[in-house]
């Protein structure tokens, strides 16, 4: 017997990740399974902090995926707040996709160093542009009606709530500056949120020693910051983190000047064969123009892809090809790669260069997501998982009885002639070869009690396998202590919900 109480001539359990993997056989998700180890740590212990890029961390493995029917600024704030990331899609003109971003932007701030402001000839009816546009009412005034410039008062929801007449300008209703409480220019963050507290106002003008508005704090922050203590937020603004996606045509250039004049934080390079001469192009000219940008490139399934990109200066790699519920590239171009199998081989090429990877597609299920992470990836990015919540784009709507949301590929026809055909390589083509389809899914509430059971069912997970955080689970794994089997069709079939007359499934 060994140290552990094992008799040494029995053959281990199961197989290690790189014994499944280096067989001739892909594998998906579904076709594998994790054995458990030991339980020694509360599920309170388990962290689930990652790496989306080189130089971006996360308190959680999950982010939004660029589709319109998913991701645009309420998803990305949401997604944000919850310790993910949303991604911003490009099916729309650059105006609108850097309108999205300035609103995430916009949500949680420390100082906010470029607030809405409005000058003496404004009226409240701009307040209520501003209200529909960006979801407050507290705007400062100013001389000028800009920032630096002195600060003549603020306008609040309870100086306009029950006013009849909208075209009263502003300095008629306003909350004089000398009836404010300010701060002084130099104030530390910690001394401005106390002036708050014991102020109980609801907005703190900075000024500097003329009088001028130089930044602005606000108490609804505050608030977010302790409800939403994991959030991703920039460190030295505490602007929420976003990226947004873009293409590879001339055109997109001008949409990553736009976008990164807003503070995005990372792009990625929508394509749905990422090893492009197009798209390593424009991965050099991001990286050389915008060197704070953080670049995802993709997307890939094999290592030599993963290498030409990796090479280029990607700073994250998304792996997926014709995986996704509503992707029909496998099927109809014969070229793609079972998620698993893309995940295992990219991420153990990528880690040799400290370049992270997102399994983006066919995540079904809380197994998926730790599968996706036990395969190497560092995160994982959904489409259909959030198509169903409140936060994503789209109406509501019912039928036979079920509430619905509509769900398409950017690759299916009618994204396509919106403008998704760019990810394909087909905005030329006079004849549209579909690779997506259009369909709808069922209702699955607001992402803040969706996500939050992700979470914690991705906590309970990782105790199953005795592994205490997503880095611990990549060092058991590459070293062998983490262990998979190959399952039948009959273990699958088993190891599901089977032999009920029926049954009802809550994901909360």
């Amino acid at each position: 017997m060994n140290g552990k109480g094992i008799l040494v001539d029995l053959v281990p359990d199961g197989l290690s990740v790189h014994e499944l993997f280096n067989q001739k056989t892909a594998y998906t998700y579904d076709d594998f399974i994790m054995l458990p180890g030991q339980i020694s740590f509360p599920v309170e212990a388990v962290k689930l902090s990652t790496h989306l890029t080189k130089n971006i961390a996360l308190k959680t493995p999950l982010v939004s995926s660029p589709m319109d029917t998913v991701t645009e600024s309420k998803m990305a704030i949401n997604m944000a707040l919850l310790g993910g990331m949303g991604i911003i899609h490009y099916n729309c003109s650059i105006e609108d996709q850097v309108g999205e971003v300035k609103k995430v932007k916009r949500f949680k701030n420390g100082f906010i160093m470029d607030p809405v402001v409005l000058g003496p000839s404004h009226k409240v009816s701009d307040i209520d542009a501003i209200k529909e546009n960006f979801g407050f009412t507290g705007v400062p005034i100013t001389e000028a009606g800009k920032m630096n410039s002195k600060l003549l008062g603020i306008v609040t929801n309870r100086d306009i709530d029950f006013l009849k007449d909208r075209t009263v300008p502003v300095t008629e209703v306003m909350t004089p500056a000398s009836d404010l409480i300010v701060a002084q220019e130099g104030c530390t963050l910690d001394d401005a949120n106390m002036l708050l507290r014991t102020s109980k106002k609801g907005k703190l003008p900075i000024v500097n020693a003329s009088g001028d508005l130089v930044a602005l704090v606000s108490r609804d922050d505050l608030k977010k910051h302790r409800d939403f203590p994991q959030a991703s937020k920039d460190k030295k603004s505490k602007h929420l983190l976003v990226g947004a996606a873009i293409g590879t045509r001339e055109t997109d250039k001008e949409r990553l000047k736009a976008l990164a004049s807003v503070g995005c934080d990372v792009v990625v390079i929508d394509s749905s064969q990422g090893d492009s001469i197009f798209q390593l192009d424009m991965v050099k000219y991001i990286k050389s123009n915008y060197p704070r940008i953080e670049v995802i490139a993709g997307n890939v399934v094999t290592m030599s892809q993963a290498e030409h990109l990796i090479a280029a200066g990607a700073d994250s790699l998304r792996v997926g090809m014709g995986v996704g519920s509503i992707c029909t590239t496998q099927e109809v171009m014969a070229v793609g790669r079972p998620q698993a199998t893309a995940v295992y081989k990219t991420s153990t090429y990528a880690a040799r260069h400290g370049v992270p990877v997102i399994a983006d597609g066919g995540i079904r299920s809380i197994g998926h997501i730790v599968k996706a992470l036990s395969c190497g990836a560092s995160a994982v990015m959904m489409g259909s998982m959030l198509a169903g919540t409140e936060e994503a784009p789209g109406e509501y709507f019912y039928k036979d009885g079920l509430r619905l949301k509509k769900y398409r590929g950017m690759g299916s026809l009618e994204a396509m002639l919106k403008g998704g055909d760019q990810r394909y390589f087909s905005e030329g083509d006079r004849i549209k070869v579909a690779q997506g389809v259009s369909g709808s899914v069922v209702d699955k509430g607001t992402v803040r009690k969706f996500v939050p059971y992700l979470i914690q069912g991705m906590k309970h997970a990782l105790q199953d396998l005795g592994v205490t955080s997503v880095e611990d689970l990549r060092l058991k794994t590459t070293n062998g202590e983490v262990r998979f089997e190959l399952r039948t069709a009959a273990a699958q079939a088993e190891g599901s919900v089977h032999s009920l007359h029926s049954y009802e499934k809550h994901f909360i």
